[in-house]
């Protein structure tokens, strides 16, 4: 019995002692939102993105894909559009499951609402319900873009770039 009460005891200083210890948590700082960028510099599209979709990441469980066209006047403006069409119809076509984003962005948002409206034209109607689709660009090619990927059931949400 005795030895019982000395665990007790112990067990209870323990407790005790450990919630003294505990120290107040620092209150966390918020980041300042990064500005959508005023030229066509990518490492500030790309940094402007990251801020985006981080901010967006609720319901998503895995890593973005993340899709990003430079300005039309870029010099290999059509090579980089092309390779992330067969990019983004690649992984369409392998399925994106529930907890996935899929985030496009660019400063030239037309060409971007072009390349999703055509990536999701083959997308079977349902078949990605639970996937978030993040489109950050321009009022004027929200509906379009919306259109595009509602058939597919995701979750489309609009970030005006401005």
């Amino acid at each position: 019995m005795l030895t019982m009460s000395r665990t007790a005891l112990l067990a209870m200083l323990a407790v005790l002692a450990l919630a003294a210890c505990k120290k107040e948590e620092a209150p966390k700082a918020v980041a300042a939102a990064v500005a959508v960028p005023t030229n066509g510099d990518p490492n500030a599209w790309q940094a402007y993105a990251s801020d985006v979709v981080k901010k967006n990441m609720d319901g998503v469980t895995n890593a973005p894909f993340v899709y990003f066209l430079p300005l039309e006047t870029d010099a290999d403006f059509q090579a980089q559009y092309d390779a992330q069409m067969d990019k983004v119809k690649s992984d369409l076509g392998r399925g994106i499951l529930e907890g996935n984003m899929l985030a496009f962005v660019s400063p030239a948002s037309n060409k971007m609402g072009d390349l999703v409206v055509a990536a999701f034209a083959d997308v079977a109607a349902g078949s990605m319900k639970g996937v978030k689709v993040l489109f950050i660009g321009q009022a004027a090619d929200n509906e379009r873009v919306k259109a595009a990927v509602a058939p597919s059931g995701v979750n489309y949400v609009f970030v005006e770039a401005k």
